[in-house]
């Protein structure tokens, strides 16, 4: 990276602070009542800082008179020593008694401002992510991200109680004194504004290196958190390789550079402090030696010198803590603007201001002139065409990368195609509701995720308002039941993570059972029994055949058993349509595709059991056949589509 280009990605944005203040602002106006008496109760505590040294003013300069010295009205209200000593005594009391209870107010008031606010702010962002497409979600950091959500919103909540509450009553405090002190001792009061001047030069040097700081910080600890749970989330595979040491040595790495980056932002904010400090003793000192001589000259009582003290005490602790604060607000800043990054980020699918119903609409897929490309940017679709009709089960074939997963999640609206026309039902996909269109159809992805919860909860994730009952049957239907009644609890057995706890098998029929549940019109199956083993597929295949029954069916297969029970398959590579027919018609067919890879996926079944690669089934010795519909008999190929696990024989061809 140039050095141009770095000092420009480490300039210090100006409206830092705005865009953080910006993206609160809409959640402020449900609080207004709350914000309302928080503020009263911190302008309260503001004249009672203004009223605290008057008692000792009083007392001062009685306590002085009785001793010989000539003051003018040094017991005030007629009352004698003793009777104004106990009067400044009581009122000191009431004072800080005041102070402290306006105070207490006003934290809590501004303290359930914030969580609420933090709570609402933290809602709204998490849907805001889960609105975002595929696009953002595959190259974002799962772990950086959840690190905004948790660790940020958590920073910010904080730091605006512990900091913002404290830093705006310090700066009305600041502003009422210098107009009380100008008015009691205008040369006295000019120190103080020198002192502020003062302070204000020193944080315009140090917060822009606090801010960079901070910035680095959290941008590192949200590497760090999405790192170990990279980790965390491949943990078999750090373990089965033995990458443990390397896994932490990459850890430790990042560790020590935001631990570097924070230590490098306390060391900025502790100097800033610290200078403050320096710079407030200086006042005290230059106001003590002034007013010590006002004081001889007659000018000043000693009771004013200490309410001038007092004053300047109260005023300089602004000080004092603005340049604490200034390190606690430009982390916050820093994860507000993280936040805001966030929240930044343009959804691309949205709901239709008008959209229409798909209930009750046909299970109809159809395609017209698909244009988009891959997720490196090189074409993929260009032109593509495709009708399925209602009930049909359909077989996606293809090498990897051909396209088959992405044409599904435009059908779903995961991502959006740059141009072309997708219907289901009869609908354009983007004149309906996300929600009514993917309740129309059920995908049944290569991996089924489940969830930290009940086995019930994961089913019942399909459709909300689903009874135990249809649980249950849901769960008979995609054949879940036994092994789930035999599970600790039953259907109230709460799983591990990602459902871990079962086989590959079992977590697939739960997702089966969850799918049933829909009654989606159309269903969709990407690669279901890849990696189970051959009882688990044949008992996965049983649940797909109750699954797709009577249903569109597209099903995105290497299952050769699997394909051989579709009405129509599809052979789709480098994002074109290059065979299209039934299964019989195409593996009639030696030059197909279709055809050449039922031999292979032959030849790899009986590898152990025949020499020549491409045969079939022993037909009375008739072997090596051009085709793959060739190589067995008629009765051979009926035999193997009763077979099929994945659908019911209706629904062959």
């Amino acid at each position: 990276m140039s050095s141009s280009a770095r000092s420009k990605k480490d300039r210090i944005d100006p409206s830092a602070l705005r865009r953080t203040l910006r993206i609160i602002r809409p959640h402020l106006p449900r609080h207004l009542l709350l914000c309302g008496l928080g503020m009263l109760a911190l302008l309260a505590d503001v004249v009672f800082r203004v009223l605290e040294p008057w008692p000792l003013k009083y007392a001062v300069d009685a306590v002085t008179s009785s001793l010989g010295a000539s003051m003018p009205d040094s017991t005030p209200f007629g009352l004698d020593l003793t009777g104004t000593v106990v009067a400044a005594a009581i009122g000191l009391v009431i004072i800080v008694g005041g102070r402290a209870a306006a105070n207490y107010l006003a934290t809590v008031s501004f303290a359930k401002v914030g969580a609420r606010i933090a709570t609402e702010l933290r809602t709204r962002v998490f849907d805001h992510v889960q609105a975002l497409s595929l696009r953002y979600h595959q190259k974002a950091s799962i772990g950086d991200t959840s690190q905004r959500l948790v660790g940020d919103m958590g920073r910010l909540q904080d730091v605006a109680v512990t900091a913002g509450l404290p830093l705006v009553g310090n700066v009305i405090t600041l502003g009422v004194l210098l107009v009380v002190m100008t008015l009691l001792e205008p040369r006295l009061a000019l120190i103080v504004v020198v002192a502020a001047i003062g302070y204000l030069l020193l944080s315009r040097t140090s917060s822009p290196e606090i801010v960079t700081a901070s910035r680095s910080t959290r941008k590192g600890e949200g590497s760090l958190v999405g790192a170990a749970a990279e980790a965390l989330g491949a943990i078999r595979v750090v373990q089965s390789y033995g990458l443990e040491k390397t896994v932490a040595h990459e850890f430790a790495g990042g560790n020590e550079k935001a631990m570097k980056a924070g230590v490098r932002a306390k060391r900025l904010a502790a100097g800033l402090e610290r200078s403050t400090d320096v710079l407030v003793g200086i006042a005290q000192a230059a106001v003590l030696i002034a007013g010590s001589l006002q004081v001889l000259g007659g000018s000043m009582t000693p009771g004013d010198l200490v309410l001038f003290m007092m004053y300047l005490k109260i005023a300089m602790k602004p000080l004092r803590d603005m340049a604490k604060y200034t390190g606690r607000i430009a982390r916050a800043t820093a994860s507000g603007e993280r936040i805001a990054d966030l929240l930044d980020e343009q959804i691309e699918i949205t709901d239709p201001p008008h959209p229409e119903s798909l209930a009750g609409a046909p299970g109809t897929v159809e395609i017209r002139g698909l244009r988009s490309r891959d997720g490196h940017g090189r074409p993929l679709f260009d032109g593509l065409d495709l009708t399925i009709p209602e009930g049909q089960h359909l077989g996606m074939l293809g090498p990897s990368g051909g396209g088959k997963s992405t044409l599904v999640s435009y059908l779903i609206r995961l991502a959006e195609p740059e141009g072309g026309v997708l219907r289901v039902g009869g609908h354009d996909v983007r004149s309906v509701t996300l929600e009514d269109l993917r309740r129309h159809l059920s995908v049944l992805p290569q991996e089924s995720v489940l969830f930290s919860v009940s086995v019930r909860e994961n089913i019942r994730y399909g459709r909300e308002d689903a009874s135990d009952a249809e649980i249950e049957e849901a769960a008979r239907r995609a054949g879940a039941h036994d092994f789930v009644s035999g599970l600790p609890d039953g259907y109230d057995t709460v799983l591990g993570n990602r459902g871990d706890t079962l086989s590959g098998g079992q977590r697939q029929r739960i997702a089966i059972a969850r799918a049933l549940i829909r009654h989606s019109p159309v269903v969709v199956l990407d690669e279901p029994t890849t990696g189970l083993d051959p009882a688990s597929k044949a008992q996965v295949g049983e649940s797909l055949r109750e699954l797709s029954r009577d249903r569109t069916t597209i099903s995105i297969t290497h299952d050769a058993a699997a394909v051989e029970g579709l009405d129509r398959v599809l052979w789709l590579e480098d994002g074109a349509i290059l065979e299209d027919g039934s299964p019989r018609a195409l593996a009639a067919d030696p030059d197909s595709r279709y055809a050449r890879w039922m031999l292979e996926q032959r030849a790899d079944e009986d590898a152990p059991d025949d020499t020549a690669a491409g045969t079939g089934p022993d037909d009375a010795g008739d072997v090596g056949h051009d085709t793959a519909a060739d190589a067995w008999s008629d009765a051979e190929l009926d035999a193997w589509h009763l077979e099929a696990p994945a659908f019911p024989k209706e629904a062959r061809s």
